[in-house]
């Protein structure tokens, strides 16, 4: 079981190529052959990740599926104009891609913002998607409580919607050290930290434009809510959750999804905010297994 372990964390990424959409060059992977009984999968990154983070998935999935991969706009091998990035500009581009890259409805896989991602486009456009798989999915509920902000809140609110504020931010964040240290606090199992990972994080980061997607992402308003997209969804849903995740609270997140969402299936598996790149054997068992039961 080492030997495995340690294969599957030091495979490499596979290459890919360029979609154009809307001007823009789109990078995405594709992996595996066709299989007539089963849909395909389209893995979705988180925020700050690239199709690079799917790689130990891929490299399993493909033997029975057909795998794709993509890098959300701004992010990535992906174009990083000067739009303005949300969850219904990336509900777009997915759709558009299965439309016009995959050819047929689609299982969407999403980590984090992927993950809300997914969930938009999967409620959005019902006939173009299989079924979804959430990995700690972000994102909003409408019941979230919103308390009044203090004076203090409003300064930090006004100072980090200046530009050179949020310049600093940026740099900050982007060195290789914090970039560790960052994901030594959401992953639980630090072995899966490698110098391959920090790179594939780091490097995106340096493109012309990160920096105002980051400015982007964080200063528009939140899109929409979680139980909304839920209440549309008609396909089979599924949950991953690393129950260690410091971000999310994801036995309260579970049980939301349940509310609007009684018959979806769940897993909490011991791992951070990315168990499909912590844990990826248990993640990639988990797929299949569920790909062939329900779809």
């Amino acid at each position: 079981m080492e030997v495995l372990s340690k294969s599957i964390h030091d495979v490499p990424s596979l290459p890919g190529e360029y979609w154009q959409w809307r001007g823009e060059k789109v990078y995405y992977v594709k992996a595996g052959v066709e299989n007539p009984s089963k849909p395909p999968l389209l893995l979705v990154h988180g925020f700050g990740a690239s199709t690079d983070h799917w790689r130990k998935n891929i490299h399993i999935l493909k033997e029975n599926y057909q795998v794709w991969a993509i890098d959300l706009m701004g992010f990535g091998r992906s174009g990083k104009p000067p739009w303005e990035y949300n969850g219904f500009l990336w509900r777009q581009q997915l759709n558009d891609f299965i439309q016009e890259k995959i050819g047929q409805p689609t299982i969407l896989a999403g980590n984090s913002l992927g993950g809300y991602a997914s969930l938009c486009t999967a409620s959005e456009y019902p006939d173009n998607v299989a079924g979804l798989i959430l990995i700690n999915s972000a994102g909003p509920f409408s019941d979230a409580k919103k308390k009044n902000p203090t004076i203090t809140q409003k300064i930090t609110g006004l100072v980090l919607r200046q530009s050179w504020v949020t310049y600093l931010l940026f740099q900050r964040l982007r060195n290789k050290k914090n970039i560790r240290k960052t994901l030594e606090k959401v992953y639980l199992d630090n072995t899966a930290i490698n110098d391959q990972l920090i790179e594939d994080i780091y490097r995106p980061s340096c493109d012309e434009g990160a920096l105002q997607v980051f400015a982007s992402v964080f200063k528009n308003p939140e899109g929409d809510k979680i139980d909304q997209l839920l209440e549309q969804l008609e396909c089979p849903l599924m949950n991953i959750w690393g129950e260690a995740d410091p971000w999310m609270r994801t036995k309260e997140r579970g049980a939301k999804f349940k509310q609007f969402c009684p018959n979806l299936t769940e897993y909490f598996l011991n791992a951070g905010h990315c168990p499909h790149d912590e844990a990826p054997e248990q993640v990639n068992q988990i797929i299949s297994d569920w790909m062939e039961k329900c779809l």
